[in-house]
């Protein structure tokens, strides 16, 4: 009898583990409510937000990476933003150039698994290679990145379907900052659009971040960003952005702030005795987001972990 006991008690913690499991891999909704009712208000558009993917040949991550890519195509989404650090590492001053190199080639076999869509891309703080000789080589910093993510700049912006979109270059002076070009160039954008614009905001460093409260990584000039988002009240304002590999959400002034968490979780790698599960960084998943856009100027921003 006893030994019956116990195997329905293993039966029932081994059940119990099951639902964690599927419980931890659940989609994740980010987006605030408006008062906006579903029957009134249209989807115009439905974009995926990877950010962080790290891509290295370590880890398998690569056919991980395939993977989730095959997921998020699943979603029928119009384009890809692209949040940074996109290879493993450039930036540390041990880096050779041809493990530089090695990255990016391995990036460009990985960007045939969706060639067939548009990615707009801005910089990580893990794109660049410092490393080089001297700053005149052509692989030296920003520009090479620009070219080898054929950005159209370091910043920019675009128009689709009623949405005014922003990407940010983060990676200046005060890590996490706009330099004094960026911050004229983000005004005169701001001011030449319609009064009631829906507008996002990409950067790659948090704007504004609970995360970034015990672990740092904000934006150095949330301040005046934030403070000129306040001088647009009518304009429909979100903001993503990852860096941490963490995910969170924060309003201020009606403008919303979404981290979103890392396609690599924790560097592709198992984790460490802070993870909440394997492969986690803390308690963020890997994943990917999905984001709708809709008539109002509303968002519905659903973060998917992915389980590769």
């Amino acid at each position: 009898m006893k030994e019956v006991q116990n195997s329905k008690r293993r039966e029932f913690i081994k059940k119990i583990g099951l639902v964690a499991g599927a419980s931890a891999i659940a989609p994740i909704t980010l987006s605030a409510q408006n008062n906006t009712t579903k029957s009134s208000k249209k989807k115009v558009l439905r974009v995926a937000h990877v950010t962080d993917i790290h891509m290295s040949d370590g880890n398998d991550a690569p056919n991980r990476f395939k993977k989730c890519i095959a997921d998020v195509k699943k979603h029928n989404v119009d384009f890809f933003l692209n949040g940074g650090d996109t290879i493993m590492a450039a930036d540390y001053g041990d880096i050779t150039r041809e493990r530089v190199l090695e990255q990016w080639k391995l990036w460009d076999e990985l960007k045939q698994e969706f060639k067939e869509y548009e990615m707009y891309s801005c910089l990580g703080n893990h794109d660049m290679w410092w490393a080089a000789p001297d700053k005149k080589d052509s692989m030296y910093g920003k520009d090479y990145v620009i070219k080898r993510m054929e950005m159209q700049s370091r910043y920019y912006s675009f128009f689709k379907n009623g949405w005014y979109f922003i990407v940010l270059d983060s990676n200046n002076s005060r890590a996490g900052s706009l330099d004094k070009e960026q911050r004229a160039w983000l005004e005169n954008e701001l001011s030449k659009m319609p009064k009631d614009a829906s507008v996002l905001v990409m950067s790659h460093y948090p704007i504004l971040a609970v995360s970034t409260i015990p672990y740092g990584g904000s934006h150095t000039d949330s301040k005046y960003i934030m403070k000129l988002f306040y001088k647009h009240p009518n304009k429909k304002i979100h903001c993503i952005s990852g860096h941490m590999h963490l995910l969170d959400t924060a309003i201020y002034n009606n403008v919303n702030y979404y981290c979103n968490g890392s396609m690599s979780g924790y560097w592709w790698g198992e984790g460490d005795k802070d993870s909440a599960g394997k492969y986690w960084y803390h308690e963020t998943p890997p994943g990917y987001s999905i984001i709708d856009f809709f008539d109002d100027g509303s968002i519905n921003n659903i973060y998917y972990p992915h389980p590769y």
